[in-house]
C-alpha cells in the first residue's frame, strides 16, 4: 500500500460515500419491487422498467466506485489484467444499460399519457406487451457489444510500459495498453452513437410529456378541481420521470464533457479524472432517492428503515 496524500484520501472518502448509499439505496428500492411481485402484487411496466435501472445502477456503482476507492486510497496495484477487464466491461454493461432502459421509460411514459385521440392510440395499447422485450434487448445488446472491448485491450495495474509508449493510457486504477487494434471508430459507432441517440430521445420525450401535461392543464382549466389531474397516478408518475431524466441527462452531460476534455488531453490533471468519475457516480447514487420521493409510502418505509439502521448502529 503506497502513501496517501490528503487529496486523494478526500477523493477516497466520496468514492466510498457513494459507492455505500448509492448500493444500499438501489438495492433497498430494488427489495421493495421484489416483494411486492412475491406477494402477488401486478407490477406496472414503469415498476418493471425502474427494476432494470436499479439493477444496471449497482453494478455501474460497483464496478466504478470500488475501484476508484482503492486506488484512491492507494491499492490500486492490487487489479490484474483479468480483473481489469472484468471491471471494464461490467461497468460499460451497466452504463449502457442505464441509458437504454432510462430511455425506454421515458418513451413509454410519453406514449402511455397521450391522449386516446392522438395518433399514438395504437401504440399506447400494444406498448406495454413490448416492454419485457425491449428490456431482454437492451441488455443483450450490451452484453455482447462490450464483450468485443476487454478482448483487444490489455491493462496492467503496474507501469509495467516505458513511458514512450504512446498507446498506454492511465484509466485511475489500471493503464491501458491498446494491442494495436484501431477501436475508436467501433467504440464510436457501437457505444458513443447509440447514446447520444438515446440522450436525443430522452430529450424529445421529455419535452413531449411536459407539453402534454400543459395541453390537458389548459383543457380543465374550466373546472374548479384543477388539480385532479395533478394529483393523479399518472401525474405523479410523469413527474417522478421527468426528475429522474432530468437528474440523468444534466450529470451524463457534465461528464460526457469532461471525459471528451480527458479523451483529446491525456496529461490532463488527476483532479479533473475524479470530478469526472465522481459525477458519473452521481445518478446512480442519487436516483433510487429521486423514485422514494415521489411515492410517500415507500418514503415513510425508508426513513423508518434508516431509523433502525441507526439505532442498531448506536446499540
Amino acid at each position: 500500500m503506497t502513501k496517501v496524500e490528503p487529496m486523494h484520501w478526500a477523493i477516497g472518502m466520496i468514492f466510498l460515500w457513494q459507492t455505500m448509499v448509492g448500493v444500499l439505496a438501489n438495492f433497498f428500492l430494488f427489495y421493495h419491487y421484489l416483494s411486492l411481485y412475491h406477494t402477488k402484487c401486478k407490477l406496472r411496466c414503469i415498476d418493471l422498467i425502474l427494476k432494470q435501472i436499479l439493477i444496471a445502477n449497482t453494478l455501474l456503482t460497483v464496478s466504478k466506485g470500488l475501484p476508484q476507492t482503492m486506488a484512491a486510497f492507494g491499492l490500486k496495484h492490487s487489479f490484474n489484467d483479468f480483473v481489469c477487464k472484468l471491471i471494464f466491461y461490467v461497468e460499460r454493461v451497466g452504463r449502457g444499460v442505464s441509458i437504454s432502459t432510462i430511455c425506454l421509460l421515458s418513451v413509454f411514459q410519453t406514449v402511455m399519457i397521450s391522449p386516446m385521440n392522438s395518433y399514438r392510440k395504437d401504440l399506447k395499447i400494444k406498448a406495454p406487451k413490448y416492454i419485457g422485450l425491449c428490456i431482454c434487448l437492451c441488455w443483450f445488446q450490451h452484453t455482447v457489444i462490450n464483450f468485443i472491448f476487454p478482448l483487444h485491450i490489455s491493462y496492467a495495474s503496474e507501469k509495467l510500459y516505458s513511458r514512450n509508449t504512446t498507446k498506454k493510457r492511465e484509466i485511475r486504477f489500471c493503464s491501458r495498453v491498446d494491442q494495436g487494434t484501431n477501436l475508436g471508430s467501433v467504440y464510436l459507432a457501437l457505444v458513443a452513437f447509440p447514446e447520444v441517440i438515446f440522450s436525443v430521445l430522452m430529450i424529445c420525450s421529455s419535452g413531449s410529456m411536459i407539453f402534454t401535461l400543459y395541453q390537458h392543464k389548459q383543457r380543465i382549466q374550466h373546472i374548479h378541481r384543477t388539480n385532479v389531474f395533478s394529483k393523479s397516478p399518472e401525474s405523479r408518475a410523469t413527474r417522478s420521470i421527468l426528475l429522474l431524466v432530468g437528474t440523468f441527462v444534466s450529470f451524463y452531460s457534465l461528464s460526457s464533457i469532461l471525459n471528451l476534455s480527458i479523451a483529446l488531453f491525456p496529461e490532463v490533471d488527476w483532479w479533473l479524472m475524479s470530478i469526472s468519475d465522481v459525477l458519473s457516480l452521481c445518478f446512480p447514487t442519487i436516483s433510487p432517492f429521486l423514485v422514494m420521493i415521489q411515492d410517500s409510502s415507500l418514503s415513510r418505509l425508508c426513513f423508518a428503515w434508516i431509523r433502525c439502521a441507526l439505532l442498531l448502529y448506536k446499540s
